[in-house]
């Protein structure tokens, strides 16, 4: 299904594990402008970088890009969307994406695909795509797991290996057949985001680290849908960094 959709990328200079992470150079171009030109590949009818930093502000606008200035007082990402939808006077129902700075590969068709889904489900205040989980990362608390139903609605997400396979997992088998690793990669109403601010963190948000509890917690849906690819891994260390320019050759 194509939907009309607009993407914000999010993009922190004050990264702990790796500062100023949206302007490290990858052939020749920051990573944010790689990031930017990914969803410009996309369907988005329009793309923003939204940013508190006048660095990358100032980088944004030289290679093109919107830019909306937000707050230095957001915790996450969907925050800071959540002030650009505002500041843009964005309707309710305008469906936006939410890409993260630090995917200079995230392949365009997966933002219409997340998009997609969630204009095909009016129940859902947002979506968000899976993968199959690999064996490897069955015991991998950084391999964020999502079990759902039978419709495809999110009934938890977690750090942990979901659903425990009795048995298996006891023996320390890593059988991840049927598990599903959630990507990072978000579409939500506005509607909702103008909703989603207003709530505290939920108790269950703060033990897994996972923003995306809250939705749950407050009774809203969120739809998953199998990704079409899996998207290359996102650069959150210096590791990550080195590991992409290799990739590059």
């Amino acid at each position: 299904m194509t939907v009309s959709y607009r993407v914000v990328i999010p993009a922190r200079y004050a990264s702990t594990r790796l500062p100023g992470k949206p302007l490290l150079d990858i052939a020749g171009q920051p990573m944010i402008q790689h990031t930017w030109l990914r969803a410009r590949e996309s369907g988005a009818a329009q793309v923003v970088i939204a940013t508190d930093d006048q660095r990358i502000a100032d980088v944004a606008r030289g290679f093109g890009a919107a830019v909306c200035m937000t707050s230095n007082a957001h915790e996450s990402g969907t925050d800071r969307i959540a002030e650009v939808a505002r500041q843009m006077d964005w309707a309710e129902q305008d469906i936006v994406v939410n890409l993260q700075g630090d995917e200079p590969l995230m392949p365009p068709t997966l933002l219409d695909q997340v998009a997609g889904a969630l204009g095909q489900c009016p129940d859902a205040a947002m979506s968000t795509l899976a993968v199959q989980l690999d064996d490897k990362q069955v015991f991998d608390s950084n391999a964020v797991k999502v079990v759902c139903d039978r419709d495809g609605m999110a009934l938890y997400f977690s750090r942990a290996p979901i659903p425990w396979k009795r048995g298996r997992f006891e023996s320390g088998s890593e059988d991840a057949q049927g598990m599903l690793r959630h990507l990072g990669i978000y579409a939500y109403r506005v509607g909702f985001l103008h909703r989603y601010v207003t709530w505290p963190p939920a108790p269950v948000e703060q033990q897994e680290s996972l923003e995306q509890l809250r939705v749950l917690w407050n009774g809203e849906r969120i739809v998953v849908d199998v990704a079409a690819q899996a998207p290359p891994p996102g650069v959150d260390s210096e590791e990550d960094y080195q590991r992409l320019l290799r990739h590059l050759g």
